[in-house]
């Protein structure tokens, strides 16, 4: 079953059971999706969603965080809820140690292909094999972070 099919089944469970809160936040997880798929006009496979998912769940925290910077505790509070059941649905993540060994294969193979040991000019080509490798699975903040660390070193 693909993830957009499952978000609507849970949605419709969400109906049966009156969960208004639950409900909310997958109707406007579906209207984010089909939005997508209308602009560009494709049918988003199971990686498509997951870009959506993070960017809703970006768009959570940077709210939460600006939402607790202005006292509004009541409005922070909404939007974690509204992350909790987005982070439902994205797949598990990688923890740091694994990210660290993923970007260390990423910056092998350009270090093969360059001939040379990549530097810091080389960090789009790095960046960029790395989100295409662990897109869904791993924070971008912290992929990046563990990339510009290989660097250093």
């Amino acid at each position: 079953m693909s993830l957009k099919h499952q978000i609507t089944e849970d949605m419709k469970a969400a109906m049966r059971a009156k969960d208004a809160e639950r409900l909310g936040t997958l109707r406007l997880l579906l209207a984010a999706i089909k939005q997508r798929e209308v602009d560009e006009r494709i049918e988003l496979d199971d990686a498509g969603v997951v870009a959506v998912l993070e960017k809703l769940l970006k768009q959570r925290r940077d709210s939460i965080s600006a939402y607790q910077q202005a006292g509004r505790d009541d409005l922070a509070a909404r939007e974690q809820a509204e992350a909790a059941v987005l982070q439902g649905y994205l797949p598990a993540r990688l923890d740091a140690d694994a990210i660290a060994a993923a970007v260390q294969d990423i910056v092998a193979t350009v270090a093969a292909e360059l001939g040379r040991a990549p530097t810091a000019a080389d960090l789009g080509k790095l960046m960029g094999l790395a989100k295409t490798r662990l897109a869904g699975q791993a924070d971008m903040a912290q992929v990046s972070a563990a990339v510009k660390a290989a660097l250093a070193t």
